[in-house]
């Protein structure tokens, strides 16, 4: 017996670090796959439109920039336009995912706390008064911001009260105060509408439906999307944790409040970043997290990259359908999205009422 133990115990320590790398492989697959998805939706993207090219011209014109009518559409109109859209997103869709651990709620999205509302109404501030473009996106990351602080001022109490012995989850009520504050930036946005200058109204419109056309500057969003989830990755352990219930991640030794607080933030960022990029472009984070998750699982060290992977290629996709669809004529991106998320979000809400 003794024998047979110091044998079995070789092939044990072998099992392990065996056992280990399965898991990893398939993040690997489920991330190269996503991978190669987007890299094709990126080559339909800057081959698709008023001019079309073939793609071994695309190609050639990206690694190889001359002075030819490819490269100067290429580079000029659709690249940067692709990239503001993989990076808007991408990080829609992070924010969706860190949004539905935050609520434990397969139906929250980073508007249902009110972020995109403070950023829109910041923003068309900002363009009623004649500000620049930097100027309007500084009004806008200024209305998310007030926003955070406004959601975060009125639960503070109650997240800290998780801390106490036979705390409850206060996630409902964290949502009920995201939803009030939403109706009130709708509020202010239909008035600042309403007195809008008639010149400007169409613009603003576009705008709030989501529009990438008009975008002037993607660095910010797409320099933020690796950063934000690089900052978040190494907590997706606790999150994975934290899912089952703050009571539990509590007691497991996760600082739950603490947790809490980065999500809230990231996700704030985050969705503040898009919309500052693309105006409010909805869904996105509703889908691609909760598809995901039906499809490869609910561990956030895979679930994490691959929606931001995912989320870029899926706007990407439905802003090529909102240039090519109707062309000449373009299409907001919000408006794809929006035919894609209603009878999705009616799908969720209508399978999750069969399950209780």
């Amino acid at each position: 017996m003794t024998v047979r133990r110091d044998l079995a115990a070789p092939a044990a320590a072998r099992a392990q670090p065996a056992a280990r790398r399965r898991p990893l492989r398939r993040a690997l697959r489920v991330w190269l796959a996503l991978a190669g998805t987007a890299a094709a939706a990126l080559l339909l993207a800057l081959a698709l439109g008023s001019s079309q090219f073939a793609l071994s011209e695309i190609v050639r014109v990206l690694f190889q920039p001359d002075a030819s009518p490819a490269a100067e559409v290429v580079h000029q109109l659709r690249l940067p336009r692709a990239l503001a859209a993989f990076a808007t997103g991408g990080l829609l869709a992070l924010a969706g995912a860190l949004m539905q651990i935050l609520l434990r709620n397969p139906l929250a999205d980073p508007y249902i706390l009110g972020l995109s509302g403070g950023a829109a109404a910041g923003a068309l501030g900002a363009m009623i008064v004649g500000l620049s473009a930097a100027l309007t996106g500084a009004a806008a990351f200024g209305g998310a911001l007030l926003s955070v602080a406004l959601v975060f001022g009125i639960a503070n109490r109650d997240l800290a009260r998780l801390e106490a012995p036979g705390a409850i989850d206060t996630s409902p009520r964290l949502l009920l105060t995201g939803v009030i504050l939403a109706s009130g930036w709708s509020a202010i946005i239909t008035l600042l509408l309403t007195v809008a200058p008639e010149a400007k109204l169409r613009g603003m419109l576009f705008w709030m439906m989501g529009d990438l056309g008009g975008v002037e500057s993607y660095a910010p969003a797409l320099l933020a999307l690796p950063l934000l989830l690089v900052a978040i990755f190494p907590l997706a352990r606790d999150l994975n944790v934290l899912l089952r219930g703050p009571v539990v991640a509590h007691a497991l030794g996760v600082r739950v409040v603490r947790l809490r607080r980065i999500l809230y933030v990231i996700a704030s960022l985050a969705t503040a970043l898009a919309v500052i990029t693309a105006g409010t472009v909805g869904f996105i984070g509703l889908i691609v997290p909760h598809a995901l998750r039906l499809a490869i699982g609910n561990d956030q060290r895979v679930l994490l990259p691959a929606s931001v992977l995912a989320g870029g290629t899926l706007l990407l996709l439905a802003d090529t359908a909102a240039r090519t669809a109707l062309a000449p004529q373009q299409l907001p991106v919000g408006v794809i999205t929006a035919l894609l998320g209603v009878p999705t979000f009616i799908f969720l809400l209508l399978r999750r009422r069969g399950e209780t």
